[in-house]
């Protein structure tokens, strides 16, 4: 996951003082971009937007990839749009391409730190979600792409649980997929995105902390099927979602 952000430092304060993230220089260098850590693990990246862009601030999700411009043309020939890229990115290649529903995301094609790759609970992301026009038309598209049906070492599996579509990996759920999502709808809560959840140890503490730091509750907290869960849109508005490690 990456964070495109106007001010950084702001960023850095907010996400810091929140989940009680620290950070370091990135390949861009720390007035660029940055690596958060929580006890020395890498969770997130969070860069700065070049001066005068109008893009709005978000979180992006990067999927892995062995060759970024095949699964770029793949992407094409599904139905979705490749905005920029593939190009050279730091240590690797990387394309910026949106689903035929309107759902950003990353191709990320390179080297990987063993550090992100690591089995855990925390601190991480401890699971993403898409909201999406329609849950079974987005399976099969990210299933084509991204090869989940292809087989390998690693087993993928798809399959509709409680009321969304869930994507296992391994037997460790991922990803889930809701639908309803609303391409023209006014509130980016609304339109298609994928989101990331991260593991905090009391949903509930962490809300109450995240207005006294310029942020904003948009669901929650609440419970769903995978334990205690809020969506926060932090000071610039970008949404993320937080999770209960237990649960």
């Amino acid at each position: 996951m990456s964070l495109l952000t106007h001010d950084l430092k702001a960023a850095q304060l907010f996400y810091g003082e929140l989940l009680g993230w620290d950070f370091r220089p990135g390949w861009q260098g720390e007035d660029r971009y940055t690596v958060a850590h929580v006890d020395g693990m890498p969770v997130a990246g969070l860069g700065r937007t070049a001066e005068g862009a109008e893009c709005p601030v978000a979180w992006t999700v990067f999927f892995g990839a062995e060759d970024v411009h095949q699964v770029a043309q793949s992407c094409r020939e599904n139905g979705a749009t490749v905005a920029v890229g593939p190009l050279e990115y730091g240590k690797g290649r990387v394309a910026w391409a949106s689903d035929p529903a309107g759902a950003r995301f990353a191709i990320w094609e390179g080297d990987v730190s063993p550090a992100w790759r690591v089995e855990r609970q925390a601190p991480g992301p401890v699971r993403l979600e898409l909201r999406t026009r329609d849950a079974f038309d987005a399976a099969r598209f990210y299933g084509a792409v991204f090869g989940w049906d292809a087989g390998g070492p690693v087993p993928y599996d798809v399959r509709f649980e409680v009321d969304r579509v869930v994507l296992r990996i391994g037997g460790r759920p991922v990803a889930g997929m809701f639908g309803g999502a609303v391409e023209a709808a006014p509130d980016p809560q609304v339109r298609p995105r994928w989101q990331a959840y991260f593991c905090v140890d009391d949903v509930d503490e962490v809300v109450g902390r995240a207005a006294g730091l310029g942020g904003t509750v948009i669901a929650g907290p609440g419970t769903s099927p995978f334990g205690r869960v809020a969506v926060l849109r932090d000071p610039e508005g970008g949404i993320f979602g937080l999770a209960a490690l237990t649960g």
